[in-house]
């Protein structure tokens, strides 16, 4: 475990040159709309076939926590999500970033980055075949809560009315109903449209719903998207050190929910961002400044989504059950490889996993100084482009993007027409987030829900099933809460408004 000959094996030249490569590639490829760390994963995995087997995998975890990091510069620039994992990054990054503190909130994505995927490392060195079977106990009826959880809690942090954050998610799990059911085969919503047989892809939706209502206010409003400082201030990196100190609690906090989520099978960072976004807003004195540019927003998001790097390699690792999606990938790679996963993994060939965890943990270091540098950078070159070459520059990332899912040219239709309907949608006050989530989360649900109800249905108590299961009764606990916290929010200030009069 804490064997250093591993670490040794992972200080090797070639070793930490790989990490610093697969740290800058997958930043870069994170940080550009629509490009994911999945796909970033995919396109490089092939080169990794010649490798070693435990450099290999230090080069795929260091493309993965980098493009996971990656996402947040296009989040805080440009309030559109590099990749899924930044949803909630855009809550508060943005608004800093229109505040004229943009560089501060770069710098505290790659700290909060930098703790949030040391803590997940670590977890997955130490805690790896006990926090395994945390995920061997949710069956797909706590799936299904789980994710109307997220739902619940995206609704709750919408600026605007809860009611119209219910329905943002309601509409974003009716757009993931297109096409051929996982359970059972029905064709639904398709009419004579074949294309949609397969369904809304989610990255392609992902790209149109966050990044075209933005292209659009982009060319129609002659003003710069950001403002450019006064003066040039630098990484802010003692400031930012300063904020980590006062919200130490924060990146403790947010970092193991991003470890407990990513060990959840399908889970992931979209969900763990939420939660742990949810979570800070809760406890925090400066609550109302949540959404208008609140550091602890951005420190909670980005510590999350990291997190779930080492959290989701857990079950891939001690089950053979990918975490996320960019966890399949690696699991593939493992195959290729020879290397069998499960509960023998850590002692039969323990030089090859402990030496590919030292080597994630090396990686995540060298992102503290390549993040700060291209953060920088982004920063500045990002507020001197004009709106001539940014609006068409990022118009062709999405469908870049959205064609290279699949080589698929009616995904960029999709991507297109999602987007125009988002952009419509929130002239009325709908947000992207809840509809984006519904997507997200709706196979999720209905899977589970299906399943839970046939096997109700075969055992007889169909109520039984939904309602009687401990995880499950805790998680609707949880629920309850999400739906009632921003009315008893409310009502507090209401009370305290009342008695200073």
């Amino acid at each position: 475990m804490f064997d250093f000959s591993f670490l040794v094996s992972a200080l090797t030249p070639i070793s930490l040159l790989l990490a610093l490569g697969g740290v800058i590639a997958g930043t870069v490829i994170g940080a550009l709309p629509g490009l994911t760390a999945t796909m970033a994963i995919a396109v490089l995995v092939p080169f990794t076939f010649v490798m070693p087997p435990a450099t290999a995998l230090i080069t795929l975890g260091a493309i993965y926590t980098g493009a996971i990091y990656g996402g947040a510069y296009a989040a805080i620039l440009l309030n559109t999500p590099g990749t899924p994992s930044s949803i909630a990054t855009t809550f508060d990054g943005f608004p800093m970033a229109k505040n004229g503190n943009g560089d501060l909130a770069m710098t505290l994505a790659c700290l909060a980055s930098v703790i949030g995927g040391l803590v997940g490392a670590f977890c997955l060195m130490l805690l790896a075949p006990p926090l395994a079977t945390v995920a061997l106990s949710f069956g797909p009826i706590e799936y299904f809560w789980l994710a109307i959880f997220g739902l619940t809690l995206i609704a709750s942090l919408d600026e605007g009315s809860t009611i119209k954050g219910l329905i943002g998610g309601c509409i974003g799990m009716l757009l993931a109903m297109v096409g051929v059911a996982e359970v059972g085969g029905d064709i639904r919503y398709v009419g004579d449209m074949q294309e949609l047989l397969g369904g809304i892809d989610v990255v392609a939706a992902l790209i149109g719903i966050y990044c075209i209502p933005v292209i659009i206010d982009l060319a129609a409003n002659a003003t710069p998207h950001l403002k450019m400082p006064e003066k040039v201030r630098g990484y802010r990196l003692f400031e930012a050190l300063g904020y980590l100190r006062r919200g130490k609690m924060n990146v403790v906090r947010s970092s193991l929910i991003g470890t407990v989520i990513g060990i959840l099978p399908g889970a992931g960072g979209s969900i763990a961002g939420l939660v742990s976004y949810s979570e800070a807003k809760r406890v925090s004195p400066r609550r109302d400044n949540f959404g208008k540019g609140e550091p602890d927003g951005v420190v909670a998001t980005e510590s999350a989504n990291n997190a779930t790097v080492g959290g989701g390699l857990i079950p891939t690792l001690v089950l053979g059950i990918p975490g996320t999606p960019p966890d399949a990938i690696i699991l593939g790679a493992l195959l290729v490889q020879g290397i069998r996963t499960g509960p023998t993994l850590f002692s039969d060939q323990s030089a090859i996993v402990y030496t590919f965890i030292w080597g994630l943990i090396l990686a995540t270091l060298i992102m503290l100084p390549v993040g700060l540098v291209i953060g920088r950078y982004a920063f500045k070159t990002i507020i001197s482009i004009p709106k001539t070459v940014l609006v068409p520059s990022v118009a062709f990332l999405t469908i870049l993007g959205s064609f290279a899912i699949n080589n698929n040219a009616y995904e960029v239709q999709q991507m297109v027409v999602l987007g125009c309907l988002a952009w419509g949608l929130a002239r009325v006050g709908f947000t992207a987030s809840p509809i984006v989530l519904g997507i997200i989360l709706g196979p999720i649900a209905e899977h589970g829900f299906v399943q839970g109800y046939l096997i109700g249905g075969a055992k007889g108590s169909i109520l039984a099933q939904f309602f009687g299961r401990p995880i499950s009764l805790g998680i609707i606990a949880f629920i309850i809460l999400g739906l009632l916290y921003p009315y008893i929010i409310r009502r507090r200030a209401a009370r305290r408004a009342a008695q200073t009069q």
